[in-house]
């Protein structure tokens, strides 16, 4: 009662203080004479009075957003788009050592109460992040692989670049982005209460990690199964999610580390393999390997061993093990000088500092020692290099991001004069420019495709377009029988639309993709089965109103 009394009057009064100064405007000169009054980027502004932001607990704040879209200018002399009210707090573990912190904070009313609000056309919630990237100069980093998660087909953080003012002090360019968490608009998992604690509604939904037990981390359990790097008395922590750590109740925790140990367990047999008994009765192949091939492509030093989530839906609706959403990419991608983290070569999953505490889980060796895995994996590679990991790709997107900031980075590299300098823990050479910053990591992100092109275990027998001109429409599906997902791949010599859909033996509708505009060529779809009953389904494809059917197994 205390505590929400003193929200409630520190509230109060930061509204009587609005109203005094609302006819002034606030200063906009920084310690390093930066001046802010306009931006291609939203700006956002918030003023905690005077008040020092901590780690914990979130401290009351006014927030205003300046963003006309739809890329039009924005001035700190418009009307804002928001203008309410926060509780902020600063956020992370090993990035709080920086001058320039990051922070989350919540969407609040005026007693200090948590509210949904929609912010930079994102969907409504009231958990959010502001991330500072101070280490990552590009800026780049965890949004590439935000962006190469959803582009795969998963849930992956939503994020708008931003310039933020603090407590009138300019601080440079930020990404605003969603904090992972469980929500119909976010990682689309079932509702669980502390009520829920038998039958089906025991099984999810739940969102679990393994990470350092400061920032964010909590509570949890230690896995059964050593790492292979193990010397120093190292062991894998799994920390409860969602439930919160307040919210979770006994039989759900004990459910949870039951279905972790089953799959660990499974794994480790000797008939780990088997698509029936094996890993794959607990575990989504899928999202595993395309969690794989994000940390590889970006030779993630954190990877698989920190800030690593993982959820679990419940039965009715899959119920199996799956990784993600992807998170905390910025030392990722070139941009760690210990662990191997500045090379092009070698693998993340063989984290190679075996005197670190904390060691990768066995999963990762122990799956590339399935063939049919790593011919699953090839295959995902194969088809996903002619688009979304295409070389052309990155650099488009890359470019784009960069011309986006090129206007902001400047203001943010005054205010903080690091390009050309070390910053823990970035490799040498540290480029001079920003537009140094962003050729070197296309640069080194090039030489890693081509390292993985040549190195990608496994062999994919699919054969991929050679871009001949055919005289039809043409599709496959693979792999037949299938455990876990279904690929679809097309190919037209001309732009199609496709309507698909899978069909149980009764001609019910289970899942369907309709009206989706494919360009001339190949084309990828896919489907998650790994939740079908074993026996017969059909797939039917609609190109350009001719329709195809092809059966499938589900084992």
């Amino acid at each position: 009662i205390t505590s929400v009394m003193f929200r409630s009057s520190l509230f109060l009064t930061l509204v009587l203080l609005t109203t005094l100064c609302a006819a002034q405007n606030e200063p906009l000169k920084s310690e390093q004479g930066v001046v802010l009054t306009s931006s291609n980027l939203p700006i956002v502004v918030i003023d905690t009075r005077g008040v020092s932001i901590p780690d914990d607990p979130k401290v009351s704040a006014v927030l205003k957003i300046y963003n006309r879209g739809n890329g039009t200018r924005n001035f700190l002399t418009d009307a804002p788009q928001f203008n309410g009210y926060c509780g902020i707090e600063i956020r992370g573990s090993s990035s709080q050592q920086f001058p320039k912190k990051s922070y989350g904070f919540e969407s609040w009313n005026i007693n200090g109460t948590s509210i949904d609000t929609s912010f930079l056309g994102m969907p409504s919630e009231s958990d959010w992040i502001l991330n500072a990237n101070y280490t990552d100069k590009s800026f780049l980093r965890n949004v590439l692989a935000y962006q190469l998660w959803q582009n795969m087909g998963h849930y992956g953080t939503r994020y708008q670049f931003v310039e933020l003012i603090l407590n009138n002090q300019y601080q440079g360019i930020y990404i605003f982005s969603e904090k992972i968490k469980r929500d119909k608009n976010r990682l689309n998992i079932a509702k669980l209460s502390n009520t829920q604690n038998t039958g089906d509604e025991l099984t999810g939904g739940y969102i679990f990690k393994v990470d350092k037990q400061t920032g964010s981390g909590g509570s949890g359990w230690y896995s059964s199964y050593l790492p292979y790097s193990n010397a120093s008395g190292q062991k894998i922590f799994f920390q409860f999610e969602y439930p919160k750590e307040t919210d979770i109740t006994s039989q759900q925790k004990i459910y949870l580390q039951s279905q972790v140990f089953n799959f660990e367990t499974a794994l480790k047999s000797s008939n780990f393999a088997d698509t029936l008994t094996g890993y794959r009765k607990y575990a989504s192949e899928k999202t595993f390997i395309d969690y794989f091939l994000v940390n590889e492509i970006s030779k993630n030093v954190d990877g698989y061993r920190i800030s690593t989530f993982m959820n679990k839906e419940r039965d009715s609706k899959g119920g199996k093990i799956r990784m993600g959403p992807v998170w905390d990419y910025d030392i990722a991608w070139h941009n760690a000088n210990y662990c191997e983290g500045d090379l092009f070569t070698g693998w993340a999953y063989q984290f190679p500092c075996t005197d670190d505490y904390w060691q990768v889980p066995f999963w990762w060796s122990r799956l590339l020692e399935d063939p049919l895995y790593k011919d699953h994996l090839a295959c995902r590679w194969k088809n996903l290099r002619q688009t979304t990991l295409s070389n052309a790709w990155f650099d488009q997107y890359i470019d784009s991001i960069a011309g986006q900031l090129n206007e902001a980075q400047a203001r943010n590299f005054v205010q903080w004069p690091i390009l050309g300098t070390y910053v823990w823990p970035n490799p040498w050479p540290y480029p001079a420019t920003y537009q140094g910053e962003v050729s070197a990591l296309k640069l080194w992100i090039h030489s890693r495709l081509s390292w993985l092109d040549t190195n990608m275990p496994g062999t994919c027998t699919t054969p991929v377009s050679n871009g001949i001109a055919e005289t039809q429409a043409t599709f496959r599906i693979y792999p037949n029988p299938v455990s876990d997902y279904l690929s679809v791949v097309g190919y037209s010599a001309e732009a199609v639309l496709t309507e698909i859909a899978v069909y149980n033996p009764q001609g019910v509708v289970l899942m369907t993709k309709e009206n989706s505009q494919k360009s001339a060529g190949e084309w990828h779809e896919s489907f998650d089965v790994s939740g079908f009953k074993p026996g017969i389904y059909l797939l039917r494809i609609s190109m350009n109103g001719k329709t195809h059917t092809q059966r499938f197994i589900k084992i």
